[in-house]
Protein backbone atom coordinates (compact mmCIF):
# COMPACT_ATOMS: atom_id res chain seq x y z
CA UNK A 1 0.00 0.00 0.00
CA UNK A 2 1.51 3.50 -0.76
CA UNK A 3 2.35 5.26 2.29
CA UNK A 4 0.84 8.57 2.92
CA UNK A 5 2.88 11.68 2.66
CA UNK A 6 3.18 13.32 5.77
CA UNK A 7 4.42 17.11 7.04
CA UNK A 8 5.05 18.34 10.37
CA UNK A 9 4.74 22.22 11.06
CA UNK A 10 5.43 23.65 14.95
CA UNK A 11 7.90 25.64 16.54
CA UNK A 12 8.47 23.31 19.29
CA UNK A 13 11.34 20.64 19.24
CA UNK A 14 9.49 18.86 21.44
CA UNK A 15 6.52 18.75 20.07
CA UNK A 16 7.95 17.97 16.61
CA UNK A 17 9.93 15.03 18.01
CA UNK A 18 7.12 13.03 19.47
CA UNK A 19 5.53 13.72 16.11
CA UNK A 20 8.44 12.82 14.32
CA UNK A 21 7.89 9.11 16.56
CA UNK A 22 4.40 9.00 16.10
CA UNK A 23 5.09 8.84 12.31
CA UNK A 24 7.87 7.06 11.78
CA UNK A 25 6.47 4.30 13.99
CA UNK A 26 3.51 3.56 11.49
CA UNK A 27 4.30 1.91 8.07
CA UNK A 28 1.68 3.68 6.25
CA UNK A 29 2.98 6.93 7.08
CA UNK A 30 6.37 8.51 5.48
CA UNK A 31 7.60 12.03 7.05
CA UNK A 32 8.32 14.31 3.97
CA UNK A 33 9.14 17.28 5.91
CA UNK A 34 9.42 19.57 9.09
CA UNK A 35 8.76 23.09 9.26
CA UNK A 36 8.79 25.85 12.03
CA UNK A 37 7.54 28.92 10.91
CA UNK A 38 4.14 29.35 8.13
CA UNK A 39 7.18 30.79 5.65
CA UNK A 40 9.05 27.79 5.79
CA UNK A 41 5.89 25.82 5.43
CA UNK A 42 4.79 27.65 2.44
CA UNK A 43 7.49 27.02 0.39
CA UNK A 44 8.03 22.95 1.69
CA UNK A 45 4.40 22.70 0.23
CA UNK A 46 5.25 24.32 -3.08
CA UNK A 47 7.67 21.39 -4.21
CA UNK A 48 6.67 19.05 -1.77
CA UNK A 49 3.69 16.35 -2.80
CA UNK A 50 1.81 15.95 0.45
CA UNK A 51 -0.76 14.21 2.00
CA UNK A 52 -1.67 14.97 5.18
CA UNK A 53 -0.60 18.31 6.95
CA UNK A 54 -0.22 18.30 10.61
CA UNK A 55 0.19 22.16 12.03
CA UNK A 56 0.80 24.07 15.19
CA UNK A 57 -2.62 26.79 14.92
CA UNK A 58 0.06 29.96 15.41
CA UNK A 59 3.63 29.90 14.49
CA UNK A 60 6.21 32.27 13.50
CA UNK A 61 5.85 33.74 10.63
CA UNK A 62 6.83 36.97 8.43
CA UNK A 63 5.11 36.05 5.40
CA UNK A 64 1.65 37.68 3.79
CA UNK A 65 0.58 34.25 3.92
CA UNK A 66 0.27 34.21 7.93
CA UNK A 67 -0.83 31.86 10.08
CA UNK A 68 -3.66 30.64 12.25
CA UNK A 69 -6.85 31.18 9.99
CA UNK A 70 -5.65 33.20 7.31
CA UNK A 71 -2.47 30.49 6.97
CA UNK A 72 -4.93 27.22 7.00
CA UNK A 73 -7.42 28.84 4.68
CA UNK A 74 -4.64 29.81 2.08
CA UNK A 75 -3.55 25.68 2.08
CA UNK A 76 -7.48 24.68 1.98
CA UNK A 77 -7.76 27.24 -1.57
CA UNK A 78 -4.44 25.73 -3.00
CA UNK A 79 -4.01 22.48 -2.15
CA UNK A 80 -7.34 21.24 -1.29
CA UNK A 81 -6.42 17.60 -1.11
CA UNK A 82 -4.49 17.54 1.86
CA UNK A 83 -5.68 16.64 4.94
CA UNK A 84 -5.14 18.84 7.85
CA UNK A 85 -4.46 18.04 11.39
CA UNK A 86 -4.17 21.50 13.54
CA UNK A 87 -3.27 21.14 17.26
CA UNK A 88 -3.53 24.15 19.28
CA UNK A 89 -4.62 25.61 22.10
CA UNK A 90 -7.39 28.10 21.11
CA UNK A 91 -10.39 27.03 22.96
CA UNK A 92 -12.59 29.89 21.31
CA UNK A 93 -15.53 28.64 19.41
CA UNK A 94 -15.86 31.22 16.95
CA UNK A 95 -12.13 30.20 15.71
CA UNK A 96 -13.26 26.57 16.01
CA UNK A 97 -16.33 26.91 14.46
CA UNK A 98 -14.17 28.82 11.70
CA UNK A 99 -11.44 26.06 11.14
CA UNK A 100 -14.40 23.05 11.04
CA UNK A 101 -15.94 25.00 8.34
CA UNK A 102 -12.20 25.38 6.57
CA UNK A 103 -12.62 21.17 6.25
CA UNK A 104 -9.78 21.09 8.24
CA UNK A 105 -9.70 16.94 9.25
CA UNK A 106 -9.36 17.26 12.84
CA UNK A 107 -8.29 19.91 15.44
CA UNK A 108 -6.53 18.38 18.41
CA UNK A 109 -6.28 20.20 21.60
CA UNK A 110 -2.06 20.14 22.38
CA UNK A 111 -3.09 18.32 25.99
CA UNK A 112 -4.47 16.01 24.38
CA UNK A 113 -2.86 12.29 24.01
CA UNK A 114 -0.92 10.97 21.72
CA UNK A 115 -3.41 8.51 21.39
CA UNK A 116 -5.88 10.70 20.20
CA UNK A 117 -3.40 11.62 16.95
CA UNK A 118 -2.55 8.06 16.41
CA UNK A 119 -6.40 7.16 16.51
CA UNK A 120 -6.77 10.43 13.79
CA UNK A 121 -3.79 8.97 11.87
CA UNK A 122 -5.17 6.09 11.53
CA UNK A 123 -8.81 6.90 10.27
CA UNK A 124 -7.49 8.95 7.86
CA UNK A 125 -6.02 5.81 6.52
CA UNK A 126 -9.06 4.01 6.41
CA UNK A 127 -10.53 7.38 4.27
CA UNK A 128 -13.20 7.91 6.65
CA UNK A 129 -14.30 10.97 7.60
CA UNK A 130 -13.39 11.54 10.83
CA UNK A 131 -14.22 14.68 12.31
CA UNK A 132 -17.72 15.86 11.77
CA UNK A 133 -18.72 18.94 12.67
CA UNK A 134 -21.97 19.61 14.94
CA UNK A 135 -24.61 21.43 13.14
CA UNK A 136 -25.52 24.87 14.34
CA UNK A 137 -28.44 27.08 13.86
CA UNK A 138 -26.05 29.95 12.96
CA UNK A 139 -22.25 30.49 12.24
CA UNK A 140 -20.41 32.79 13.29
CA UNK A 141 -19.19 33.54 10.26
CA UNK A 142 -22.54 33.39 8.12
CA UNK A 143 -23.52 36.84 6.29
CA UNK A 144 -26.49 37.64 8.76
CA UNK A 145 -24.38 36.48 11.65
CA UNK A 146 -21.20 39.09 10.81
CA UNK A 147 -23.48 42.31 10.12
CA UNK A 148 -26.13 41.55 13.02
CA UNK A 149 -22.74 41.41 15.36
CA UNK A 150 -20.84 44.73 13.74
CA UNK A 151 -23.73 46.35 13.01
CA UNK A 152 -23.86 46.69 16.67
CA UNK A 153 -20.74 48.11 16.76
CA UNK A 154 -21.03 51.81 17.67
CA UNK A 155 -19.24 54.31 15.26
CA UNK A 156 -16.36 54.97 17.69
CA UNK A 157 -15.76 51.26 17.99
CA UNK A 158 -15.66 50.46 14.50
CA UNK A 159 -13.15 53.16 13.67
CA UNK A 160 -11.22 52.46 16.64
CA UNK A 161 -11.25 48.62 15.64
CA UNK A 162 -10.29 49.38 11.75
CA UNK A 163 -7.13 50.98 13.26
CA UNK A 164 -6.55 48.15 16.06
CA UNK A 165 -6.40 45.51 13.04
CA UNK A 166 -4.42 47.81 10.96
CA UNK A 167 -1.70 47.61 13.24
CA UNK A 168 -2.14 50.53 15.13
CA UNK A 169 -1.62 50.59 19.50
CA UNK A 170 -3.65 51.60 21.40
CA UNK A 171 -1.44 54.17 22.62
CA UNK A 172 -1.37 55.61 18.67
CA UNK A 173 -5.63 55.26 18.59
CA UNK A 174 -5.61 57.57 21.44
CA UNK A 175 -3.43 60.45 20.32
CA UNK A 176 -5.12 60.09 16.90
CA UNK A 177 -8.45 60.21 18.45
CA UNK A 178 -7.49 62.94 20.65
CA UNK A 179 -8.50 60.50 23.89
CA UNK A 180 -7.02 59.11 26.94
CA UNK A 181 -5.87 55.22 26.23
CA UNK A 182 -8.22 54.13 29.13
CA UNK A 183 -11.09 55.72 27.00
CA UNK A 184 -9.67 54.02 23.60
CA UNK A 185 -9.24 50.90 25.81
CA UNK A 186 -12.52 50.48 26.64
CA UNK A 187 -14.24 51.31 23.68
CA UNK A 188 -12.12 48.06 22.29
CA UNK A 189 -13.37 46.05 25.40
CA UNK A 190 -17.10 46.94 24.92
CA UNK A 191 -16.60 46.21 20.81
CA UNK A 192 -14.84 42.86 21.17
CA UNK A 193 -17.89 41.98 23.64
CA UNK A 194 -20.44 42.25 20.87
CA UNK A 195 -18.38 40.21 18.92
CA UNK A 196 -17.90 38.14 21.31
CA UNK A 197 -14.21 37.75 21.04
CA UNK A 198 -12.30 36.99 24.31
CA UNK A 199 -8.97 38.10 23.52
CA UNK A 200 -6.57 40.23 21.14
CA UNK A 201 -5.73 37.59 18.88
CA UNK A 202 -9.54 36.06 18.97
CA UNK A 203 -10.61 39.48 17.45
CA UNK A 204 -7.55 39.75 14.97
CA UNK A 205 -8.47 36.41 13.26
CA UNK A 206 -12.38 36.79 13.57
CA UNK A 207 -11.86 40.42 11.51
CA UNK A 208 -9.54 38.99 9.07
CA UNK A 209 -11.65 36.05 8.70
CA UNK A 210 -15.20 38.00 8.23
CA UNK A 211 -12.77 40.44 6.08
CA UNK A 212 -14.39 43.73 7.41
CA UNK A 213 -11.14 46.02 7.28
CA UNK A 214 -9.55 44.20 4.21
Amino acid sequence: MKKLKVIIADDHPIIIYGLRQLINQNYNFSLVGEVTCAESLMRLLEKQATDILITDYNMPTNSFYGDGLKGIEYIKKNYPHIQILVLTMVSNPLILTRLQELGVARIIQKNQSNAEIQSTLKTITQQRNYYKPAQTKTSAYEPSAIEKRFSALSITEFNILQLFISGMTIREIAKHHNRSPKTISTHKMTAMKKLETNSDQDLLSYCLACRIFN
